[in-house]
């Protein structure tokens, strides 16, 4: 049999997904995020997939990224494994809880929610300067409530198709006092479960381009320890304005999308459910 002939498009798309990957690996790493805002839309110009195609795919693709970037910063000392735990434990049940809450509550009413929790965050972050040199211990009132902020962020990845590190990592910092290296280490190792889960449940469901998913996941292992090491080599203070930046970028994505209207199908108060995505 012969061989399929690389045509020129195809090269092209490859670059194009390759570049997805590298950009994607780079903030993850840098941010403590997974990548979806960058790979779903991403996906969605390059491959023309529809958005729960592109979320399922985008699964599969930030998958290396994560778990390359938690190691990272485990080895800079970067994770609280009890906290990142306690954190993992909240988001996966919190997930289950916000796909039964999509059936009662408002998208639209959660979408403001959330944006007023990021602009608020916005603000603190750019007033505060973590401390990287404080321990984060986890006493037992501690670890309770860092279950219940897994669950809240789980629930709201569920609900808003967001992830959980734009919630998970600003709360972390500020409420909690941890650096902002633990923070995004700790954000990083929360999310393993939670994608892993999704991508067992969209790959039997036939919903991943499985080739894409697995350039994209190639180029962003190469990137990932990148951002990681410039997030520790940053100081706390840069460090926390630059998240601050990537917030604002989180911040305008949610209010087009509050502000756009809904189909003629879709009514507010009965919102639908969709593929929950990682930020």
């Amino acid at each position: 049999m012969a061989a399929t002939a690389v045509t020129p498009s195809d090269r092209h798309r490859t670059l194009l997904l390759l570049t997805i990957g590298l950009t994607a690996g780079f903030f993850s790493g840098l941010f403590g995020i997974g990548g979806g805002l960058i790979v779903v839309p991403g996906l969605v110009l390059v491959l023309r997939l529809d958005q729960r195609r592109a979320v399922g795919t985008s699964l599969l693709a930030i998958v290396p990224a994560v778990v390359v970037g938690a190691v990272s910063y485990a080895f800079g000392g970067g994770v609280v494994p009890v906290a990142a735990a306690l954190l993992a434990l909240g988001a996966v049940v919190g997930a289950q809880l916000g796909t039964r809450l999509l059936m009662v509550l408002s998208r639209r009413v959660a979408q403001w929610i959330f944006i007023v929790f990021v602009a608020v965050s916005v603000v603190q972050l750019l007033l505060v300067v973590p401390d990287r040199g404080q321990d984060f211990p986890v006493d037992p009132w501690r670890g309770v409530w860092l279950v219940v902020l897994g669950l809240v962020a789980g629930a709201l990845s569920a609900i808003l198709g967001v992830g959980g590190g734009g919630i998970v990592v600003p709360v972390l910092m500020l409420a909690f006092g941890a650096s902002d290296i633990v923070a995004k280490g700790s954000s990083l190792v929360m999310m393993l479960p939670g994608v892993l889960s999704g991508l067992v449940a969209n790959l039997r469901r036939h919903n991943v381009d499985v080739r894409a998913g697995l350039v994209v996941g190639a180029a962003s292992v190469i990137t990932s320890p990148l951002g990681a090491w410039l997030a520790h080599a940053v100081p706390p203070r840069a460090g926390a304005v630059l998240f601050a930046a990537f917030l604002v970028f989180v911040l305008v994505s949610m209010v087009q999308q509050a502000l756009r209207p809904d189909p003629p199908h879709v009514h507010d108060d009965a919102p639908t459910q969709q593929a929950p995505t990682v930020d």
